[in-house]
């Protein structure tokens, strides 16, 4: 569903671990805006962060690339957040989104997309092997009585 944003940012930063944190965080500052409750905002920092360290880790195993984060505020009292590189994309999706899979080595678990799907009301995902891969999250935040 498309709705015209009320609200919205994008950012752009290298994907550096050190920018994981950063991401996270400006992603519950910007979604604070729809006065999220303490649970609401760990689960979108939760989901950002498998979705910036998947980028990290999976899209430039061996450099430093771009990675944009677009967050949008809807009417409805969504948050719409948007993860896209530019690295070596994913070869099979479904096989990516099964649990416990990962390329990244026995130290990683396999669980970024299974996360970021139980935090999030939905999670589409696009990608091209050598032109990158694109997250699209979506979050209702409930009005609180006495909200706006």
């Amino acid at each position: 569903m498309r709705t015209k944003a009320e609200n919205f940012v994008t950012l752009d930063f290298p994907s550096r671990s050190s920018n994981e944190g950063f991401a996270r965080t400006a992603a519950a500052c910007f979604a604070a805006q729809l006065d999220p409750t303490l649970e609401e905002l760990n689960d979108v920092k939760t989901a950002v962060s498998e979705a910036v360290t998947n980028a990290i880790v999976h899209a430039y195993p061996d450099t430093i690339g771009k990675i944009s984060m677009k967050l949008r505020l809807h009417p409805d009292n969504s948050l719409e957040i948007v993860i896209r590189d530019w690295g070596v994309g994913i070869a099979d999706v479904e096989q990516a989104r099964t649990p416990m899979f990962t390329t990244g080595g026995e130290e990683r678990a396999g669980m970024g997309f299974t996360i970021m799907e139980s935090f999030m009301d939905t999670l589409r995902l696009r990608s091209v092997p050598g032109k990158g891969t694109t997250v699209t999250m979506r979050r209702k935040i409930s009005r609180r009585p006495g909200a706006r």
